[in-house]
């Protein structure tokens, strides 16, 4: 899973793109770049980076409201048009020339004109007179036309299909959701700060933010084997306005990060899974355990850009919920754990990179840990998690006793924060990461102890990436137990295996789906 745009065999270099003439005709080749398989991640900053301070807020939201209502001002636009319009270019500048008149309540005469003049500067002078009769059409009635373009959903068909197959009585809400901008949400630190506090500092510097807690809960075995509730609290902001990071105090410092919420959820429901298996006597795990020296070994799959990995390791070095603070229980000794060994993969040595920023940001790099004494070893590998091996060339092939799999997906969770995903995506892209998906789990699994457990985490809304890829693993291993979420928690969908996250509330998170397994046995 990824918390940005998902990778794309096909995607063109950015370096291509040509970055002058007026701020629609910069949006335009941004746009005609986005259709030409480029993402809007490495689009973005070219076209922001080319503009002056006072024309990068109207690029954006000219940019991105374009993507978000794509495939309904196409609707619109066929409507509208007397013959087909084939010429791409044509196409995407009356498309930019609607956004401004139906939502962004750009002046008519500004709208048309600089949108005419926008096709002249890409050398479609030819078609000028097609878009001012077509946008001055549009001007007359815009809230017809608004309607008209809100009423449907704005997705390629086949991915409207079949989210209405997998989501029949959420359908329409699901629709207009992603047709929205998701809400900016932060993680703090809470080896540096707690959440309160946090608020009260971006109090102080005018930025608004609302305390948002979620609950979770599952079902865990324990020393008796009987299952006890484990109940999570997981706290976050949800900021009024998207706010520059540089506004937020001690961002650079390492105090809070920017992370949807429903991202947040992903490493205390891990790290509270690996904490019961350390407290549970289980003869079977113990055999595995490294009992000589109470290591602790975990992985982090496909980690990049690092969000979750650092709210782990944030955990991990929090004085109220450190590892080091869980006494085993077994009878002869109350033995706390000396180290964690935690591992970190991903395929991109690009990405990687940005794993060490990320981490040096908030103070934990290996460097970091270690010159504040905490006994975590931290590894992070470039590397195929559909072939990886974390024991190398030993013997035994149990490794870990805890795996957070941020699986790849087709990212439709996060279309709000990414809406070219809409375009890039297609129908086999879906079949194509369902195999990968089950490659990596097939590969990971037997890297995992006895009595460990493995979180199967998502960005996608598709059942055939989430639950459905849970039912075939399932069926495929007869070591595995899905553990259930308790009714205690206030977010998502139950499923037949795992909770599935929706973003249909304008003020809640992305996206995601989360599945807890166990390994029973080897």
């Amino acid at each position: 899973m990824r918390s940005t745009a998902p990778r794309n065999n096909k995607l063109k270099p950015s370096s291509n793109l040509i970055m002058n003439g007026s701020v629609r005709v910069r949006v335009i080749r941004t746009l005609l770049a986005i259709q030409n398989g480029q993402s809007l991640a490495s689009v973005l900053d070219p076209l922001l980076n080319s503009l002056h301070d006072g024309d990068k807020g109207f690029a954006h939201a000219l940019l991105l409201t374009t993507l978000r209502q794509w495939y309904a001002l196409e609707r619109l636009l066929d409507s509208l048009a007397d013959n087909s319009i084939d010429e791409k270019e044509v196409r995407t500048t009356i498309q930019v020339g609607l956004t401004q008149l139906l939502y962004l309540q750009v002046a008519d005469h500004a709208a048309i004109h600089e949108t005419v003049e926008a096709a002249k500067e890409i050398e479609f002078a030819h078609a000028t007179g097609l878009i001012n009769a077509i946008l001055r059409k549009v001007a007359k009635n815009p809230n017809k036309f608004r309607k008209k373009c809100d009423k449907k959903h704005s997705l390629p068909n086949w991915l409207a299909y079949q989210l209405k197959q997998d989501w029949s009585e959420q359908y329409d809400d699901l629709m207009q959701g992603l047709r929205q901008p998701a809400p900016m949400f932060l993680r703090v630190n809470t080896a540096v700060t707690s959440v309160e506090d946090y608020q009260q500092a971006l109090d102080g510097a005018e930025v608004e933010a609302d305390l948002v807690e979620i609950t979770s809960g599952f079902n865990l075995p324990n020393s008796s084997d009987t299952a006890t509730a484990n109940s999570i609290l997981t706290k976050g902001l949800r900021l009024h306005q998207s706010t520059a990071v540089n506004a937020l105090p001690q961002f650079a410092q390492g105090a809070a990060s920017v992370q949807d919420m429903h991202a947040q959820l992903a490493a205390p429901l891990i790290h509270n899974a690996l904490l019961n298996k350390l407290s549970v006597k289980n003869d079977d795990a113990d055999d595995d355990m490294d009992t000589s020296n109470n290591e602790v070994r975990i992985l982090d799959a496909c980690a990049a850009p690092g969000g979750k990995l650092a709210h782990w390791l944030e955990l991990i070095s929090s004085n109220e919920s450190s590892l080091f603070h869980v006494k085993q229980d077994i009878a002869e000794t109350s033995a706390v754990i000396s180290k964690v060994k935690m591992t970190a993969i991903d395929n991109e040595a690009p990405r990687i990179e940005r794993i060490h920023t990320n981490l040096q940001r908030l103070n934990l790099s290996q460097h970091d840990l270690q010159q504040a004494e905490k006994n975590i070893e931290l590894n992070i590998v470039c590397a195929d998690a559909t072939t990886w091996q974390g024991a190398g060339k030993k013997k035994s092939k149990l490794v870990f006793d805890a795996i957070l799999l941020d699986s790849p997906c087709t990212a439709t969770g996060v279309i709000r924060r990414h809406p070219d995903i809409s375009i890039l995506r297609t129908e086999e892209d879906v079949e194509q990461t369902a195999l990968l998906q089950a490659d990596i789990l097939h590969n990971l699994w037997p890297q995992l102890k006895v009595g460990g457990y493995l979180l199967y985490v998502t960005c996608s809304i598709l059942k055939q990436e989430n639950v459905e890829q849970m039912q075939d693993f399932m069926t495929y291993y007869n070591n595995v137990e899905a553990i259930e979420f308790s009714d205690d928690c206030n977010w998502g969908i139950e499923q037949a295996i795992g909770r599935q996250c929706l973003p249909i509330d304008s003020e809640s998170g992305d996206g995601f789906y989360y599945a807890l397994l166990q390994k029973t046995a080897e």
